[in-house]
């Protein structure tokens, strides 16, 4: 009927007459009604919504109690008496599956239906689901056993089969018998045991579009098909239904809204309570951000702002609250995926189906990925993987998750600028420190060295692995030096003034602490088995000048401004160096105290060296000295006795001779053990010593139980750990480098 232009009779009957007549014609009523006043159900859904604290307590409506007649009492109704009365049953519930029950057991008994199932719209666009959480629901049934969660939930494509027929294109489908229609899909039938006869499908519509699908199946009685009555009944009471479920669905987004309102502002509380610590920041991030989208776990990024080619230098990841960190360059998983973020700016969503191998890998059944801003560059990369109902990650994952990345951006931003500032403070103490005790040598000392005479290696032993220091004074030491420089014909290769040399080693020695072991001394006898190595060991061969001018340096500097304690010791003491250096705490200062002498007016040694030579003496340098860290040792030995083993002659590669000059480092630091025993137990009692002060510092001042080998309670074992020492740690190197000479290197 068209109701825009009613019957002109109508116009002079009496009001008991329309009534008589809307009565007769219920169809209309509801199309005329739903079309001119439909929106003022939606208009004011505000009164609809809890107000204060009552909004943050409930995530979901609870279903009231039905307040339609009993089944006895319906039956007695006629057809539109029915239709009113279940109409008013559902008119009041704001829950959407409580109410989508009520209207499928209603539907069940209008039509006299087997089973009835509910499909609701998700997402947007043509690509949409439809979905049900609520089907073969039966007359007689409760919510809580009808309903099914995520992961059982039907889901079915725009399009596809009956249901999919209806969404699209809007049409009531009356079939009477299902297996004579190619669009059902007779494998349910077999999984379920159920034999499906008759089905009937309907679209809810809203503002003229398909917000879902009511299908009802098998009539019960004869002939047990739908007739056009029920067609029509059918019709009718989904036009009412379909308000009841706008507004659920209204009422059900606004609570989502607050939902995702007060995740998003305890995350922004809990950000700014503590902005000092970039681990305890990302974990807090990343529990919210699961808590947030609901998912398994979540991986944080932080992007190599220093780098051309995108790198990460941290990465955080963990499951279930256990959460760490992995510092130093990474190639994380999906890393195309990430890189595609990074370079885009843009969020990525993946799951098993786009990219099988890559994904199954690293056990990743769904996947999204969103850039993480400090303004307007990317600083890093979120990933959040495998929603917990086994769903893909959908629009509205997306776009909660883009909100929290600013807020992430936010507080990663502001914890890098305390750390930044937290490490120029530390610097400065240190630089401090070392200003008020050390101090640049002297005229004075430079002079009185540069005019005494240098005597030769030969003379002072200095290519005998057997070589003993002690009897040499201090200034001979550095004569010692010169004459090493001088054999080397380091000086005339790179222009070195000797004035400046002269500086540069009484600087040098004047940095090196008052310490037991880690002093002058034992940075002179490194510096002696370099020699010894280079000028007797035929690798000379094998070194470039640069290499050995680097290796020289590196042995003289590797433990200057040493304070008698390890990097375990830093770390546990929180000292500045400590908050200045992340790893190789002690090796990293050594380097950036060599090269502040270096950069001190009168001792820069390498001012003659071309732009490009000058670059990598400071890169080997800084190589070399931290190859003295035996942390770094131990990863690199087995890698670098597998080159010896498999390619005994290839020495062309640079990375090959960063791991010899790394292992000839090692080597020359620990030389102390292959010395004659007279020098050796001397200096076994020296490294004891220092290492029992640090376990009495320890039990001092940090009130923690020093290792057996720190511990002077435990001097007794000494000897065997030392022995244990030897046999692990330094007779490895030397059988590896003594390999090196015999098989892989030219001659002498």
């Amino acid at each position: 009927l068209n109701y825009n232009n009613l019957p002109d009779y109508l116009e002079v009957m009496d009001e008991a007459k329309v009534t008589e007549w809307l009565d007769s014609h219920p169809h209309f009523c509801m199309q005329y009604f739903t079309k001119k006043y439909g929106s003022f159900f939606l208009q004011d859904a505000d009164h609809l919504v809890p107000r204060d604290n009552e909004l943050h307590r409930r995530r979901s409506v609870p279903a009231k109690r039905s307040s339609r007649k009993a089944l006895q009492e319906l039956k007695k109704l006629d057809r539109h008496e029915l239709i009113m009365e279940l109409v008013r049953d559902v008119a009041d519930d704001l829950g959407v599956n409580s109410l989508s029950h009520k209207i499928l057991v209603n539907v069940n008994i209008l039509l006299n239906a087997d089973r009835s199932s509910l499909f609701l719209r998700e997402g947007e666009g043509e690509n949409y689901n439809l979905v049900s959480r609520l089907f073969d629901v039966r007359e007689g049934s409760t919510v809580a056993e009808s309903l099914h969660d995520e992961g059982d939930a039907i889901r079915i494509r725009n399009g596809v089969g009956i249901v999919g027929y209806v969404a699209q294109t809007g049409e009531i489908v009356n079939i009477r018998d299902a297996y004579q229609d190619n669009r059902f899909n007779k494998e349910v039938d077999k999984m379920t045991g159920y034999l499906t006869r008759s089905i009937l499908c309907v679209p809810i519509m809203s503002d003229g579009q398909v917000i879902g699908v009511a299908q009802v199946i098998n009539k019960s009685g004869k002939p047990g098909v739908f007739t056009a009555a029920d067609v029509e009944t059918f019709s009718t009471y989904m036009t009412f239904c379909a308000i009841g479920l706008s507004n659920a669905k209204v009422y059900e987004k606004s609570l989502m809204e607050s939902e995702r309102g007060r995740l998003l502002l305890n995350l922004a509380k809990k950000l700014f309570e503590d902005q000092t610590s970039l681990d305890r920041m990302v974990i807090k991030i990343m529990t919210q951000a699961t808590e947030l989208v609901k998912c398994e776990r979540c991986t944080v990024l932080l992007l190599d702002t220093n780098s051309k080619d995108v790198m990460f230098t941290n990465k955080f990841e963990g499951e279930g609250g256990n959460y760490r960190r992995i510092s130093d360059h990474i190639e994380p998983a999906c890393f195309e995926t990430v890189k595609k973020v990074v370079l885009t700016g843009k969020p990525c969503r993946l799951q098993v189906d786009d990219n099988e191998q890559v994904l199954e890998k690293d056990n990743i059944k769904t996947l999204l990925c969103m850039p993480i801003y400090n303004g307007d560059d990317i600083i890093g990369v979120a990933k959040l993987i495998n929603k917990l109902n086994g769903l893909p990650f959908d629009d509205r994952d997306a776009q909660h998750f883009e909100v929290f990345a600013v807020f992430c951006g936010l507080g990663i931003h502001n914890v890098l600028n305390y750390e930044q500032k937290c490490k120029a403070l530390a610097h400065y103490s240190v630089a401090l420190e070392q200003m008020s005790y050390h101090a640049t040598a002297t005229h004075e000392e430079t002079e009185q060295l540069q005019m005494a005479v240098v005597p030769t290696a030969i003379e002072l032993d200095l290519q005998s692995f057997q070589f003993d220091d002690a009897a040499l004074s201090d200034n001979q030491t550095l004569l010692a030096c010169l004459s090493m420089f001088k054999e080397l014909n380091l000086i005339q290769t790179f222009k070195i003034d000797v004035k400046v040399l002269c500086s540069w080693l009484n600087t040098v020695k004047r940095n090196y602490r008052a310490v037991m072991y880690h002093n002058w001394r034992h940075a002179f006898n490194v510096a002696q088995t370099m020699f010894a190595i280079i000028t007797t060991g035929c690798l000379g061969n094998v070194l470039s000048p640069v290499e050995i001018l680097s290796m020289l340096v590196a042995c003289l500097c590797h433990d200057i401004d040493h304070r008698g304690t390890n990097n375990a010791f830093q770390a546990m003491s929180a000292s500045p160096l400590a908050k200045l250096y992340g790893t190789s705490i002690m090796e990293r200062h050594h380097f950036a105290h060599s090269v502040m002498i270096l950069n001190s007016k009168g001792n820069n040694i390498l001012s003659g060296l071309e732009e490009k030579d000058y670059a990598n003496v400071v890169d080997m340098l800084e190589k070399a000295i931290l190859a003295t860290d035996l942390a770094l040792y131990f990863q690199r030995k087995d890698k670098f006795i597998k080159i010896v083993e498999k390619t005994p002659a290839e020495w062309n590669e640079d990375h090959h001779h960063d791991l010899l000059r790394a292992m000839m480092m090692t080597a020359c630091d620990l030389a102390a053990v292959t010395k004659p025993w007279e020098v050796q137990h001397k200096v076994a009692e020296l490294v004891a010593n220092e290492f029992f002060e640090q376990g009495d510092k320890e039990r001092i001042e940090l009130h923690l139980e020093p290792i057996a080998m720190m511990d002077r309670a435990k001097k007794d074992d000494l000897p065997k750990m030392q022995v244990d020492f030897i046999d692990s740690i330094c007779l490895p190197v030397y059988q590896v480098l003594v390999a090196v000479a015999r098989i892989s290197l030219l001659p002498c």
